[in-house]
């Protein structure tokens, strides 16, 4: 357990030691021009492509966990979900990001539709590892990596996504009573069926993630990473460099603050996690909204919006980063796609020797988190939040200068 999910909590435990992060880069100066309004004609735009390993994917991604059912707990027309799909792709897109956690089971129903016209030309992942029913979707209690059930998951995975292989398998969070071996190994007979082309891991420990990646090549990483919280910077990020494995940002756009769309008048609709999470209080939001305005003065000054120099400034920290922000919204995924066209100079991203570190307090934090974690059943909307409120805290100020 502490390899597995203790890095999870920790980073929302560290999310209170506002005053311990120090800042990893700053933005300098400089200008460019963004637009993701203009369709494409005739051949399909270059956004350009990445390595994740040694699968190439388009720079950045889009996840569809909220094609089911948005934050707002309001359900999205299924044929707006399909066109927002399409259109991705035929702006560039080639990577999409689900799970059988995701609805359960429904978000991957929706992206095999929307795909269907090409399969083959785009990347999909999905993720097993809660402990969710293989017929009707239940979610029950706590993590489920035994390897007879992984099998049965990715049968499942491939019925609702229309596909006969994954591109990339995740194993959604590490489940402390199956050694990671074990879990490769189940991988590994699926890889040899041809069902599986790629595995990784999302939000596991650095020790997790060696013997992972001894057993069987992990391709990529999936945490989260954004402006808003920047944990995988002191230990995940340089040992995925070091492992050549790829890194994948969920939440890159801070659940939508980093967007710029939420203010200190913000009220969220009851059953939206955003109402409970602790970024969001009266206490937290000024402080956080100062980190806002400075990405909007860079907007400013890029001719972009507060959304893509967000997602452009991930993209600019390794070539092996890939952001999948979601949208359930057209003009959101337009204007998600058009990051890929905001760069930064190299004097515009200047990194500090300094890494923040987890005080005593903040690990014991932690550590509760993880024994809270092994106990709850989660809600719809905390699927990928599972940290209790009290583990919740603001992210550092100071990332930009």
């Amino acid at each position: 357990m502490t390899n597995g999910n203790s890095l999870t909590m920790a980073r929302r435990a560290f999310l209170g030691a506002a005053g311990t992060l120090a800042a990893a880069s700053a933005l300098t100066g400089g200008t460019s021009r963004a637009s993701a309004q203009a369709a494409p004609s005739g051949t399909r735009p270059d956004i350009g492509r990445r390595k994740l390993g040694t699968l190439e994917v388009s720079s950045l991604g889009i996840g569809v966990q909220n094609m089911s059912r948005t934050y707002q707990t309001t359900i999205p027309t299924r044929t707006e979900m399909h066109a927002i799909i399409r259109a991705a792709f035929d702006y560039g897109v080639t990577f999409f990001d689900a799970a059988e956690a995701y609805g359960p089971h429904e978000v991957e129903r929706i992206l095999g539709e929307g795909i269907a016209g090409f399969r083959d030309q785009v990347a999909i992942t999905s993720k097993f590892g809660w402990n969710i029913d293989l017929e009707t979707g239940e979610r029950r209690p706590g993590l489920n990596s035994q390897p007879a059930h992984i099998k049965l998951a990715v049968d499942g995975m491939l019925k609702r996504l229309k596909t006969d292989r994954i591109d990339l398998l995740y194993q959604h969070r590490v489940d402390p009573a199956v050694p990671i071996e074990d879990v490769a190994g189940a991988v590994k007979d699926l890889m040899a069926e041809g069902k599986v082309l790629h595995w990784g891991l999302s939000e596991m420990g650095p020790e997790t993630l060696r013997r992972a990646h001894a057993t069987l090549p992990v391709t990529a990483v999936q945490n989260e990473y954004s402006m808003l919280w920047r944990g995988p910077e002191e230990v995940v990020l340089p040992l995925c460099e070091e492992l050549g494995i790829g890194f994948v940002c969920w939440s890159p756009l801070g659940v939508g603050l980093l967007t710029g769309a939420i203010d200190r008048r913000t009220r969220f609709a009851e059953g939206d996690i955003r109402g409970i999470e602790t970024r969001f209080s009266p206490d937290n939001l000024p402080q956080n909204l100062k980190l806002v305005d400075l990405v909007k003065t860079w907007a400013t000054r890029k001719q972009a919006t507060p959304g893509q120099i967000a997602l452009a400034w991930l993209m600019a920290q390794k070539p092996w980063i890939v952001p999948i922000p979601g949208s359930t919204q057209m003009p959101h995924m337009l204007e998600n796609v058009g990051a890929a066209a905001v760069t930064f100079t190299a004097s515009e991203i200047v990194r500090s020797a300094t890494r923040p570190k987890v005080s005593a307090k903040l690990r014991r934090a932690a550590s509760e988190a993880v024994a809270w974690l092994a106990s709850v059943e989660f809600s719809e909307m905390a699927i990928s939040m599972p940290v209790p409120i009290s583990a919740r805290r603001t992210a550092a100020p100071n990332v930009l200068k």
